[in-house]
């Protein structure tokens, strides 16, 4: 039965509802070179094209950077989480995206982030062949690391990288009274979840916030995969059933992928708290009602902790 009790933050509603996320495949990808510009420029270029499966056949995004003292190899480096649906198609994307994207940027080196993980993707064995020949491995730590020649000079890459299982779609939905106070909302809790020391969490769409929230399936085009959330826009009060209390003229939600359900958990209090200020009348969550995905993050046990 829902709690008929209201629960507020600072004088916003935090409405009893959950986020429904579900089960995903996610590899850490260590991208190290000379300088923080470099490692940043392969991990922006990596994490590409990568806000949702649903188009982009991954979700990536930025963990964080890496001081000299975090990397394998003492130089600047950024982290990367991948995710996909699967152990095959995270091995692919992988593969092309390290290939595309890391192997072609200046000075960079390129390191698993899930050593321990039984599953692995043999992405170094599979690029170590662009060295057409003239690669060497060489084993440190137990670990096999390819060296694979190029015009600067070489391209270290390990030769198989970690996957685990992850969790895809936790979010939270920011419902204000203007699109200013909505995207200052945002802005804020995209502050919090992505401060200096989070990790185990990326936030994959457009400067980790989205304006386009989705429904499954469509009312109107049977083969469309996802349409827009018509109970959260604004705009269709009049046209269709909505979720939105008076006062409410913009939503924008913020979803995130982790490599845990606690990582999820702590980034989505750290991002709703933030959330809640000036314009923001009540803090949602979108979910199908416990049909696609097992994970279930409850907003008002969540603030409450």
């Amino acid at each position: 039965m829902p709690d008929v009790r209201e629960m507020r933050l600072r004088g916003v509603t935090i409405e009893d509802t959950f986020a429904e996320a579900f089960p995903m495949r996610v590899a850490r990808v260590v991208i190290t070179a000379k300088s923080p510009r470099w490692a940043r420029a392969a991990a922006d270029k990596m994490t590409g094209f990568a806000t949702s499966v649903i188009g982009c056949k991954c979700e990536a995004g930025i963990e964080g950077e890496l001081a000299e003292a975090e990397t394998p190899d003492g130089r600047p480096g950024v982290s990367v989480l991948l995710f996909t649906m699967d152990q095959a198609s995270l091995a692919t994307r992988l593969l092309e995206r390290i290939g595309q994207t890391v192997l072609t940027c200046p000075t960079t080196a390129c390191y698993d982030g899930f050593a321990d993980a039984p599953d692995r993707a043999p992405v170094g064995k599979s690029l170590r062949v662009f060295g057409d020949g003239f690669q060497v491995s060489k084993v440190v730590g137990g670990r096999r690391y390819w060296r694979v020649p190029v015009m600067e000079g070489e391209f270290l890459v390990e030769e198989s990288f970690g996957m685990m299982r992850g969790i895809g779609g936790g979010n939270f939905l920011i419902l204000a009274e203007s699109e200013d106070f909505a995207l200052a909302a945002a802005e804020r809790a995209v502050g919090a979840m992505s401060g200096r020391g989070m990790r185990g969490v990326i936030l994959p769409f457009p400067g980790g916030v989205v304006r386009s929230g989705s429904k499954i399936g469509s009312r109107r085009y049977a083969k469309l995969l996802a349409s827009t959330n018509d109970a959260f826009a604004p705009t269709l009060r009049a046209q269709a059933p909505s979720a939105l209390p008076a006062g409410v003229n913009a939503v924008l939600e913020i979803v995130l992928d982790g490599v845990d359900a606690p990582a999820i958990s702590n980034a989505m209090r750290l991002g709703i708290d933030a959330a809640c200020t000036d314009g923001v009348r009540a803090i949602s969550a979108g979910n199908y009602g416990g049909k696609l995905g097992p994970h279930h993050f409850l907003l008002r046990e969540i603030v409450g902790a």
